[in-house]
């Protein structure tokens, strides 16, 4: 290749001693050439500028004040930092990299903009989402399409049944028990409304019984249990101790009395509350959206809507039995057993 150059050269060299170039071609050449030159110099200068201008927008990013989402209103929401609640919204180039919405829990970085809204709080900007430590989720149904994040950050999971208006079912809290373990959270189990037991003839409540055999199996799986009843002051120390210092996401069917519990261990809560549909026997929503609240003993709450299906996410035919070490090793009941049958054959091949 040398070779060659340096002939290409010595050609060029004769071609201009005996007249036989253009000049003005080659100065046009050179021109082309200083202008090709300085528009790479030009190029390097702007991707250096470029660069060093992510740089500093990550390191400035990184100084940003951080805060917690405490509730969400579709396009908006309520972060707060240091004890104070702003109104933020999601800077819209960081919206398109999101994988999922963000709920309450998630720690954002924000920017202050300096306006305020009508009630007179502060406004700012989302501009970064920090990894979530655990995840409550469920699927858009049981085909699993499609993601529904539920709550971010907690601790601990409360799965409120009731004994009686609306009666317990236990493979909707088997879905929910998978669905804290696979998240990272600890589940816990609350059988309220004991007040509505109803005793046969022979001063037994069948379901009562079975509640009892229930919790204690969940027990041995390493699953808290509490019975409650706010009207016969039933367990309300055992629900504020499990509360107590934990951020907890209180969960369940519609009208099992996840507001009631929550506003009888600290009334200045003041969650509304709903009452039993006279005519289908189902509870009415009264929670609409999640929310985070303080408790005065320490630690937060995380009231939820009522929830009637329980599609699991990220929850595989191969991988359910890891949910479920009873059957896995042969020690589960009759009815564990039918409920992990339930859910497998749910779940998406």
């Amino acid at each position: 290749m040398s070779g060659k150059r340096k002939q290409r050269e010595k050609d060029l060299t004769s071609r201009y001693l005996s007249g036989d170039m253009d000049e003005d071609a080659l100065q046009t050449q050179q021109r082309f050439s200083a202008r090709s030159a300085n528009f790479q110099q030009r190029k390097m200068e702007r991707t250096a500028l470029l660069r060093a201008a992510e740089e500093e927008a990550a390191a400035d990013i990184g100084s940003l004040p951080t805060g917690l989402i405490v509730q969400v209103y579709s396009l908006f929401y309520d972060v707060e930092c240091e004890g104070i609640i702003r109104l933020c919204v999601l800077r819209k180039t960081l919206s398109k990299l999101l994988e999922s919405p963000l709920v309450v829990g998630d720690a954002v970085r924000f920017r202050e903009t300096g306006g305020r809204d009508e009630t007179g709080r502060p406004e700012a900007v989302i501009e970064q989402v920090l990894p979530r430590r655990t995840i409550l989720t469920r699927a858009d149904s049981f085909k699993a399409i499609e993601q529904q994040p539920i709550v971010a950050n907690a601790d601990q999971v409360l799965i409120v049944v009731s004994l009686h208006e609306p009666d317990v079912k236990w493979g909707l809290v088997d879905r929910m028990i998978t669905a804290a373990r696979s998240g990272g959270l600890s589940p816990a189990v609350c059988l309220n409304k004991l007040d509505l037991a109803r005793p046969n003839q022979l001063g037994i409540d069948p379901d009562l019984e079975l509640a009892g055999r229930v919790l204690e199996h969940y027990r041995s799986l390493g699953i808290s249990t509490l019975s409650t009843s706010v009207p016969a002051n039933k367990g309300l120390d055992d629900l504020r101790a499990i509360l107590s210092g934990r951020t907890t996401v209180v969960a369940g069917h519609s009208g099992v009395g996840k507001s009631t519990l929550l506003n009888a261990i600290q009334p200045t809560l003041n969650l509304r509350t709903g009452v039993i549909s006279g005519y289908t026997g189902k509870g009415r929503h009264t929670t609409t959206s999640a929310r985070r609240y303080p408790l005065e003993a320490g630690g937060y709450v995380i009231d939820t809507p009522g929830v009637k299906l329980f599609g699991l996410w990220g929850v595989t035919r191969e991988n359910l039995i890891r949910f479920f070490p009873d059957v896995a090793d042969d020690s589960a009941p009759q009815w564990r057993r039918e409920s992990y049958e339930r859910i497998m054959q749910s779940l998406p091949e």
